[in-house]
């Protein structure tokens, strides 16, 4: 293979980069470096920044392959091996401001035994707590336990967030037990956060499952088993997902039936006042013709005996509909 120095990779205005120096640490890429497997450098890139365009573009150490995935826009989770490395694009949660969580950030790997090279746009969390990690001395030590870092970090970011929506969904359920309804498009957000999770998480799993098992020099059996836990971790969270979709469904049921009783409700309501004042309508109107012969039009007081009279037929009316039980 041939050997990668810091006259390489200079011209990559990368965001960060180091030399893991095999003992869970860092140290800075000088004239004089020279990555091993022992020692392998680790270039992280902005593909939008122009140099770092025209670096991945024209670099020797990358496969043409592994070029049009690192500066590709939008890439579904996949792993592709070239030779002795290989090529990975993963999901991760996005926790910039302003940005919503369930807009995904791509986040594309190229790995082999002396060379990391990572590409984002947006800020990728799981990156910082790794170079984190790195700074103080407790990071992987070589290009397999890097990965299984970053798959770490990655998995755990997207635990959390599943977590979240889990919380969300109780808080709804809450609401829904308390006959309220939620606020309009709140489940709607909630359960397109899942649905849209649900779809980059299950290649992603496989992803980390097919890496478990290719026999690539620079891992090791203990990272390929590490691999498969991050893969069952993982599968436990897709069946979360699928369990709180099936949950949303039935909370949208509720809102719907909740929604159709409390119209059902006024409906009655409103039919039975109607029922209520009928008799007392069919009075006024008959005796609001104007026409002579009404009875009690030139009694003093047969306004208010006639008012009284209305009255009292509403209450009759009401005490039928209370022993009735329609009341």
């Amino acid at each position: 293979m041939k050997s990668v120095n810091n006259a390489i990779i200079e011209d990559s205005d990368a965001i960060y980069m180091a030399q893991l120096n095999g003992h869970g640490g860092i140290m800075p890429i000088t004239a004089n470096s020279i990555a091993s497997n022992e020692r392998p450098f680790w270039v992280h890139l902005d593909y939008r920044k122009p140099k770092s365009d025209q670096w991945i573009n024209q670099t020797e150490l990358l496969p043409p392959i592994a070029k049009d995935v690192l500066l590709a826009e939008n890439v579904r989770p996949k792993a592709q091996r070239i030779g002795e490395g290989v090529i990975i694009n993963l999901q991760t949660i996005n926790n910039n401001p302003d940005d919503r969580p369930d807009e995904l950030i791509a986040y594309r790997i190229y790995i082999n035994g002396q060379m990391i090279i990572s590409s984002r746009h947006r800020r990728v969390n799981s990156v910082d707590s790794v170079i984190h990690s790195l700074e103080v001395g407790d990071g992987p030590e070589n290009s397999g336990s890097w990965l299984i870092t970053m798959a770490d970090a990655v998995t755990d970011e997207i635990g959390d967030f599943v977590e979240t929506l889990h919380d969300q969904l109780i808080e709804l359920e809450d609401m829904i037990l308390d006959q309220q309804i939620p606020a309009r498009g709140e489940l709607a957000l909630l359960r397109k956060q899942l649905i849209v999770l649900r779809r980059y998480m299950a290649p992603q799993r496989d992803v980390f499952s097919r890496l478990s098992i290719e026999k690539l020099p620079w891992m090791s059996d203990s990272d390929r088993i590490s691999l498969v836990e991050i893969s069952e971790r993982l599968s436990r969270r897709l069946e979360d997902l699928d369990s709180s979709i099936s949950r949303t469904a039935v909370i949208a049921d509720e809102i719907t039936s909740m929604m159709a009783d409390a119209m059902n409700r006024r409906t009655y309501t409103m039919s039975l006042m109607a029922m209520l004042f009928l008799p007392t309508t069919f009075l006024t109107g008959l005796f609001g013709v104007n026409l002579g012969g009404i009875p009690g039009n030139e009694f003093p007081y047969g306004f208010a005996i006639f008012c009284f009279s209305l009255f009292f037929l509403i209450v009759i009316v009401a005490w039928w509909l209370k022993r009735s039980r329609w009341l």
